[in-house]
C-alpha cells in the first residue's frame, strides 16, 4: 500500500502520520508531501526516515491513497491530478465537502455510501464530526427537528500560528497575531470569516455538513462558534429538539452503544467530558445529558473531542481503513 500524506509537515499531517502508525495501517511505501519550502526535509515514520517531496513528484509516484491536509486551494488544484493518476484522495479541507458529486464521510455513519468510483472523498469539519456522531443514532430513534449548537473551539483548529500567539501572550512576548484580538484570557466569537448572512464560515459548515452527512435536509441547524484559549479539544453545548419524546436513560443507553462515543455523565461524581481529558484520544465524549425543561421533546448535552484526531486525522485514516477493508481502491 503506497500512501501519500499531503501536508505531512503541518499540524494535522503530523498527527495523520502518528495515527497511521498507531493503527498499523498497511503502509508499504510512505510518500510525505509538502510545499516547496519543505521539500528535501526528512520526517520519521515507524523508525524509518523519509524525504519530503513536492506535489508533482507525488502525483507521478501514483500512490494508492493520498491523505490531504494542505488547505483548500491546494486540494482544489491538486486532488483532481492525483485522482486522474489513479490515486484515491481523502481530503481534510473544506474544498470538496459541499460538492454534490463528492461524498462527505464519517465512517461510523455513512461509509456504506462509498464505492470504488469515489476518487476524491471529503473529510468533514472537526466540529461537525463530533456532533453528528452523537446526533446520528438519536435521529434514527427520535427524529431530530432542530439543533442549536454553541462551540468552544481550541486554537489548534486555527493552526501553529495561533498556538504561538497564545504562548507569546501568556509569556508577555510581542509576536505575530493569528487573531484580530488577544486570545489569552479571552473568548473570540468568530471562527473563520463572516459570510453575507452574518454567520461565520465555521458556523455554516455545522449547518450544511450536518444535513449532508445525515442525509436529511429537513433538520434545522443553527450555530454559534467561539474560539477559546484551549490548546487541543473542541467542546459543544448542543440543544436537540425531536419529533418524538424520549427517555433520558434510554438516550444514555443508545449513546453508550454507539461506536466511537463514550458517555461520561454522572453529576454525583462530577463526571463530564472536558478537553483536558479528551486530548490524544480518538473517541467523542458526551455528558451533561438532560431534558430541556423549557420545551417538549428537547434534550441538552455536552460533546467534547480532540479536534486534531477524530476531528481530522483519525477520521481520515478510518475512511482509508474502510476503503482497504472493502477493497474499494
Amino acid at each position: 500500500m503506497k500512501v501519500a500524506v499531503v501536508g505531512a509537515t503541518g499540524m494535522v499531517g503530523e498527527i495523520m502520520l502518528k495515527v497511521l502508525a498507531e493503527r498499523n495501517f498497511p503502509v508499504t511505501e510512505l510518500i510525505p508531501v509538502a510545499s516547496e519550502k519543505s521539500v528535501g526535509k526528512e520526517i520519521e515514520f515507524k523508525g524509518k526516515k523519509y524525504t519530503v517531496v513536492g506535489l508533482q513528484t507525488a502525483v507521478d509516484l501514483k500512490a494508492d491513497i493520498a491523505l490531504f491536509s494542505a488547505g483548500g486551494q491546494t486540494s482544489l488544484d491538486w486532488a483532481p491530478k492525483f485522482a486522474e493518476a489513479g490515486t484515491t484522495v481523502i481530503d481534510n479541507s473544506s474544498a470538496w465537502r459541499m460538492d454534490a458529486s463528492k461524498k462527505l464521510i464519517v465512517p461510523e455513519i455513512n461509509a456504506g455510501e462509498l464505492t470504488s468510483a469515489d476518487k476524491i472523498i471529503a473529510n468533514p469539519n472537526c466540529s461537525t464530526i463530533q456532533m453528528v456522531l452523537v446526533l446520528a443514532p438519536l435521529h434514527k430513534k427520535y427524529n431530530i427537528k432542530r439543533v442549536i449548537v454553541s462551540t468552544y473551539q481550541s486554537i489548534t483548529g486555527t493552526g501553529v500560528k495561533a498556538v504561538q500567539q497564545l504562548e507569546n501572550e501568556y509569556n508577555g512576548v510581542q509576536g505575530d497575531m493569528a487573531y484580530k484580538y488577544p486570545i489569552h484570557r479571552n473568548a473570540i466569537p468568530q471562527c473563520d470569516v463572516f459570510e453575507e448572512n452574518g454567520y461565520t464560515k465555521e458556523e455554516m459548515k455545522l449547518v450544511r455538513e450536518t444535513k449532508k452527512i445525515m442525509g436529511d435536509d429537513r433538520i434545522a441547524v443553527t450555530a454559534t462558534a467561539v474560539r477559546v484559549p484551549i490548546v487541543g479539544g473542541h467542546s459543544e453545548a448542543v440543544n436537540i429538539e425531536f419529533s418524538n419524546d424520549f427517555d433520558v436513560s434510554e438516550v444514555r443507553k443508545i449513546l453508550h452503544e454507539t461506536p466511537g462515543v463514550i458517555v461520561q455523565d454522572n453529576t454525583d461524581t462530577f463526571t463530564y467530558p472536558m478537553p483536558l481529558y479528551a486530548a490524544g484520544k480518538d473517541d467523542v465524549f458526551v455528558g451533561r445529558i438532560r431534558r430541556d425543561e423549557s420545551q417538549a421533546n428537547t434534550l441538552n448535552l455536552w460533546i467534547v473531542s480532540d479536534n486534531l484526531r477524530k476531528g481530522a486525522a483519525t477520521n481520515t485514516v478510518q475512511i482509508a481503513e474502510y476503503l482497504v477493508a472493502h477493497q474499494l481502491l
